[in-house]
Order: C-alpha cells, then structure tokens, then sequence
C-alpha cells in the first residue's frame, strides 16, 4: 500500500470514530472528541505482536499515565490487517486491552484512520494541542525495544512543552518499529 506522508506538526489532526477493544473503558466506539482533555490528546498507532511495542508496553502505560495527570487524554489504535497477522485480531485485542490497558484500544479495521494520518510503523504518536493541532509526530525515544539502552525522550519531553505552554523543540521525529501491516 503506497501511503502518503499523511499529517506532519503544525496541521490539523483528523477526526475518527472506532471500536474499542477495551471493555474496562466503559464506551463501545471512542472519537478524538472524546480523548481530547484540557492539554490535548495522544494517538497511538500500536499493535499486539511488534516486538518494538510488546518491549515498550510498559514505558507506553507510564506515559499514558503521564499524560492523564496532565490532562491529555490518550488512546492506542490497531490500523494491522488482522487476517494475515491473527494476533492482531479483534479477540487479541480485547484479551490485551483487558489485562491492564489504561486507555481505550481501538480498533481501524478498514485502515482509514491509519491512512488519513499517514502512520508508518508501530509504535507511532501524534501529540495533538487543545486546539487540535498535531504538534508532535514520531517516537517515544530512542530505544523501543529495550529501554536500557535509551539515551531520549521524545515524547515525554513534548508532553512536558505543550503543559508548560512552550513550543515543542522537536516536533518531528521518526518512529521505530514494525511497519504497519496492510491489507493486500
């Protein structure tokens, strides 16, 4: 699937309504309208199986933490075709999202959401400002797999800015993980 480079800092971020997975999240679909706090909103384009985002599970849980104490809301979406990679299928999600997720889960199964914003890979974050503006787009750090070895962070660090009212200094890096994986 050729995708295009999709939404970058500074431009609007787009609307969407999808299923969650996540029944400890009392709400059956979820909007960026519903996510959106006084701060403004993470999406997260994630998985179940990429190893990058299996290794930053924890690290994201924290930072959605973070980012509630915040008041930005905060929300995964799975855009992977989910019949050729099965563990990514509706059922897994539910069982994942069940065993500790925060945050709703859901779920882009005809992949428009992913293409309106252009993701590339799992994990990837878009920050989106109370104005609805994407103000950061990229990696949480520099080491998803293994967070021994990271030596930044992004995405906490954007978090921080957009509180404190300041331009993010680097809005725009690029992620690190598993491609998303598109429907044939």
């Amino acid at each position: 699937m050729n995708v295009s480079l999709g939404i970058e800092p500074g431009e609007l971020a787009p609307e969407f309504s999808l299923k969650n997975a996540n029944f400890l999240i009392n709400k059956p679909t979820v909007s960026l309208s519903d996510i959106m706090d006084d701060n403004g909103a993470i999406i997260l384009f994630t998985c179940n199986h990429c190893p990058y985002v299996v290794g930053s599970e924890s690290r994201i849980e924290i930072l959605s933490k973070k980012a509630k104490e915040n008041k930005i809301g905060f929300v995964g979406i799975n855009s992977n075709d989910p019949i050729n990679y099965t563990t990514d299928s509706w059922e897994n999600m539910v069982k994942r999202a069940n065993s500790g997720m925060s945050y709703p889960y859901l779920v882009d199964d005809t992949q428009e959401v992913a293409i309106k914003y252009g993701a590339e890979r799992t994990p990837e974050f878009y920050l989106v400002n109370k104005s609805g503006l994407v103000v950061y787009r990229g990696r949480m750090d520099d080491s998803p797999r293994d967070p021994s070895h990271a030596t930044t962070s992004e995405l906490s660090d954007a978090i921080d800015f957009i509180v404190m009212g300041k331009d993010i200094s680097e809005s725009r890096t690029v992620s690190i993980g598993c491609s998303i994986k598109w429907k044939i």
